[in-house]
């Protein structure tokens, strides 16, 4: 008869061959990390603040001559259409007549449209206005097509110089100049791939000394 320890160490032996015959549990499959997404800012009542947006270069432009405005008063859609800033700077609109745009934001612009508005036209009226078309900037100097061009979002120095034809071959591809219509002076800026334009810039590409 076998002894109650062999039969111990038996059963022992077996059990270990089947623990190393089994397969290892497999690993779970690693989980993605969670997206967290940033809470919306709230107001001191709890309401969500809607975050204002522009393009670059253009957070506060100011309006002015050749600048192409859509101009919506809600609930009046014969008041509301298309607008152009003309050479005085001013819009001309039904009921209020001549409105003065130049070196307004486009906030200013509607408010100052609602208190025109307000003033014995429309009870409660609700002004928005946004630019369909700014002005054109212009070229000058060393530049194969120098000249009057449209303005669009995001503009650079060099898209600029690509659409006037590339420079000239005395031109200065270094330094240049840009004059804003909000200043009387050019400013001499150093010409990088990130030079933006604004609209109604006057860039002037100047001759190289060597």
């Amino acid at each position: 008869m076998i002894s109650i320890r062999k039969a111990v160490l038996a059963f022992a032996s077996v059990v270990g061959l089947w623990a190393c015959a089994s397969p290892a549990p497999a690993d779970p499959a690693p989980r993605a990390p969670e997206q967290v997404s940033a809470a919306p800012q709230t107001g001191s009542l709890g309401q969500a603040i809607a975050t204002p947006t522009a393009p670059a270069g253009l957070a506060e432009y100011r309006l002015d001559s050749g600048d192409q405005l859509r101009i919506t008063v809600f609930g009046e859609p014969e008041l509301s259409g298309n607008f152009i800033v003309d050479g005085q700077g001013v819009i001309s609109m039904s009921l209020i007549g001549e409105v003065t745009a130049k070196d307004l934001t486009l906030r200013e612009l509607q408010r100052l449209i609602e208190v025109k508005l307000k003033n014995g036209f429309v009870r409660e009226p609700q002004v928005s206005a946004e630019v369909m078309n700014y002005r054109p900037y212009y070229i000058l100097g060393e530049i194969n097509k120098p000249g009057e061009y449209p303005y669009i979002s995001g503009l650079t120095v060099m898209n600029a110089i690509a659409s006037a034809g590339d420079f000239t071959y005395r031109a200065d591809k270094r330094r240049i100049f840009i004059k804003s219509t909000n200043s009387p002076d050019e400013r001499e800026v150093t010409l990088t791939p990130s030079t933006l334009v604004k609209p109604g810039d006057t860039i002037r590409i100047r001759e190289r000394f060597f």
